[in-house]
């Protein structure tokens, strides 16, 4: 153990290789599920029977039990309706769900950090989005999970497409729209499913089983939220890049002003992005959308004057209701106040392995670098995995960088079965003395050589898609 004045250090490291109890037994039933949607479910064999039966025995004594009962017996029959499908996506759910609590509570056992108390939901009342448009969503992917992974043909994936623009028209669906259309453009691009030589069952499950569980009544009402007042320490920036779109998420400290309990926070912002841009040019397409971005590449906190922040932890940001604050070393703010955080609480629908993204200070380590590039932090008798493939090429955090640190502020993550350590910014040693480096220090502007040649570089090609873009409208 680190004694408690030690600040935000991450405690109980050996916890992390401890097995944690009926996880295996989970994740097992998850997949015999997910290999049973890979054939389809029209006419299901003996094998994907079997995955149905051992979806329905692990949520034997729950809730959900009988419901899931008769929707497995339903769908090994041939003849389940979407009602059962709902059934067996919400099982699925479940028991991610189960499993996220499992790994979370693991995660607050290493880090002694409590956690915030859960909120009720929000109040019926609501004005429901348009039903039809959910059902016509529903209608098609039950008619995917009928035809399986391997059954993908373009016909069926492009059914999709009057489903999304319809969803794209009410602002209160964005959220099914946006998850709806990139599944189908992921489909899409792996057509004809039966030529595929290797299929992303757990991911496609995933985002089938999600994407139906928001098509029902309730799933799209605004979270509950409150104002937040006070000073919002950053911590650091997590980059997520697609083609065509980026996403930044800023992990921080909230300190309320009327004295209550510091919590640990997120604002996110992202842009929709030509393929050209990459690397540090993506802060260009974020910066303007974003104030923080700015006060995290100048390490400065931010006082925020009623800010909407949801009770899962999320900032709704608004650039008008923050001013730049005093500087704040990301890396002081971690020793200081990270211990004493709460840490936020997942909705319902957010429970799921991926989402483990845990803020945590790590020291006192030796950094290994293996053979093939990988490395990992060895403390006190244990070993972490780092993940260093997370880390954005649009800052100048480098894994030579990670190699030669001796303190990381970074997320801990649960993936392939481990956790992992992916880092956010790290202090190493230039002629002795010590110095940071930000996986965000380029997300304000740098006077960095290689990120001002990349940021360029990006100017040059938007300029060019603008002008191009010009060209066509006027024609």
């Amino acid at each position: 153990m680190v004694p408690a004045d030690e600040g935000g250090r991450l405690m109980r490291t050996d916890l992390l290789d401890d097995p944690v109890d009926g996880l295996d037994e989970a994740l097992a039933a998850v997949d015999a599920f997910d290999d049973a949607l890979v054939a389809g479910l029209l006419r299901p064999r003996p094998a994907q029977t079997d995955g149905l039966a051992a979806l329905a025995d692990a949520l034997a004594g729950t809730p959900l039990a009988s419901l899931v009962a008769e929707a497995a017996e339903k769908t090994a029959a041939g003849a389940a309706g979407e009602d059962h499908f709902v059934a067996l996506a919400a099982a699925r759910t479940a028991l991610m769900g189960s499993v996220h609590d499992a790994l979370t509570a693991r995660v607050a056992d290493v880090t002694g950090r409590p956690a915030a108390e859960e909120t009720a939901p929000p109040a019926e009342g609501e004005e429901e989005p348009a039903a039809n448009v959910l059902a016509a969503a529903r209608a098609w992917l039950c008619d995917l999970a009928r035809t399986g992974w391997r059954g993908l043909d373009h016909e069926l994936v492009g059914g999709a497409a009057p489903v999304v623009s319809a969803l794209l028209r009410d602002p209160a669906l964005r959220r099914q729209a946006a998850l709806l259309d990139g599944f189908s453009a992921e489909l899409a691009a792996s057509c004809p499913g039966a030529g595929l030589e290797r299929i992303p069952v757990r991911r496609w499950a995933d985002l089938w089983s999600r994407a139906l569980l928001l098509t029902l009544p309730g799933a799209a009402r605004t979270p509950t939220r409150s104002p937040a007042t006070g000073r919002l320490l950053p911590l650091g920036v997590d980059v997520q890049e697609h083609a065509t779109v980026v996403q930044a998420q800023v992990h921080a400290v909230f300190e309320p002003a009327d004295g209550a309990p510091p919590r640990l926070v997120r604002a996110a912002v992202s842009a929709p992005k030509p393929d050209t841009v990459v690397g540090a040019g993506l802060w260009q397409l974020l910066r303007p959308r974003m104030s923080l971005l700015t006060a995290v590449s100048e390490g400065r906190a931010m006082e925020l004057d009623a800010m909407p922040l949801t009770a899962e932890g999320d900032l709704l940001w608004d650039d008008g209701r923050a001013r730049a604050g005093e500087p704040a070393d990301p890396f002081a703010t971690a020793r200081v106040a990270l211990a004493g955080a709460t840490d936020p609480v997942a909705a319902p629908l957010d429970r799921h392995p991926v989402r483990i993204a845990t803020p945590v200070l790590l020291e006192g380590y030796a950094a290994e670098r293996e053979d093939d590039g990988a490395v990992t932090f060895a403390v006190a008798g244990h070993r972490l995995a780092v993940d260093a493939d997370r880390v954005p090429a649009a800052g100048p955090l480098t894994p030579e960088a990670i190699a030669a640190s001796g303190a990381c502020l970074g997320l801990l993550r649960w993936d392939s079965g481990r956790f992992l350590l992916q880092p956010l910014a790290v202090e190493t040693t230039v002629r002795k003395k010590t110095a940071a480096v930000h996986a965000g220090a380029w997300a304000g502007g740098t006077a960095d050589k290689a990120g001002a040649r990349a940021e360029k570089a990006a100017t040059d090609a938007v300029a060019v898609l603008r002008e191009r873009a010009g060209r066509l409208l006027r024609s």
